[in-house]
């Protein structure tokens, strides 16, 4: 019977120790022009905080909302590359209004492979015959790309270019068309087109109607509410924002 009691004892505390190390796991879904920075900021987080693992999952604006929306994996926070998707997030009570806060602001630019022989300076340029196929993320689930169609919407030249365009899931997927020199030109973040100095080189900065401001929160029905708002807290730090800058954000 001792045996029997110290087995179950032991098994008991297996049992915590698992449930323990699940409840210190935080989930962040953020946007993909957030992957370089939010990882850096993650080990950051986890060297202070013995224990908890910081899980990512990055993807577009939209997609990761829908992901959420559908009751898939439980999110603990959500950072997105726009207002937009953040504001629908709040209609479908996924995060409240007074938890979510603005955290940097970015730049929309138009890249080309690094070899191009011309660089276009305006929106205009991209008609020139020589630009056969832009890159853009999908207006309906990619920030960048709603940021796109609406400066080109504004410019009068959405329809004579929607021909050229070849759509992207993501800005990073964008990014890569332009690097591998599979379309002429492409929108991304000036943030991503830095990444890439190599392979790619900025034409021209884009300015936009609506600031490309990056909100963050934690989810209403976060599991780990406490972890959550303190590893917003980090981003939001010094630390934090000294990361994000490193990768070319802003401050809000």
């Amino acid at each position: 019977m001792p045996r029997l009691l110290a087995r179950s004892a032991i098994a008991l505390a297996f049992s915590f120790a698992a449930h323990a190390a699940l409840a210190a796991d935080l989930t962040v879904s953020a946007a993909a022009s957030l992957t370089n920075a939010f990882k850096d900021i993650a080990a950051a987080y986890e060297a202070q905080n013995p224990g908890t693992k910081v899980l990512l999952n990055f993807g577009a604006s939209g997609t990761l909302l829908q992901q959420m929306a559908k009751g898939g994996a439980p999110v603990d926070v959500f950072a997105s590359a726009d207002e937009a998707t953040m504001d629908d997030a709040q209609k479908q009570q996924l995060v409240k209004a007074e938890d979510r806060q603005d955290f940097v602001r970015n730049a929309l630019v138009v890249i080309v492979p690094h070899d191009a022989p011309t660089l276009p300076t305006a929106l205009k340029d991209l008609q020139a015959p020589s630009i056969k196929h832009i890159a853009i993320g999908q207006p309906a689930s990619v920030p960048v790309g709603r940021y796109t169609k609406a400066v080109l919407e504004k410019a009068g030249l959405w329809s004579s270019l929607e021909s050229k365009f070849v759509d992207a899931t993501s800005v990073r997927q964008a990014l890569d068309y332009v690097a591998r020199g599979e379309v002429e030109a492409g929108f991304v973040y000036a943030t991503d087109a830095a990444l890439m100095p190599d392979k790619v080189k900025q034409a021209f900065a884009v300015l936009t109607e609506t600031p490309v401001l990056y909100p963050i929160a934690p989810l209403a029905a976060s599991p780990n509410a406490a972890e959550a708002r303190k590893f917003i807290a980090y981003v939001m730090s010094a630390p934090g924002q000294a990361v994000l800058a490193k990768y070319g954000f802003a401050k809000p």
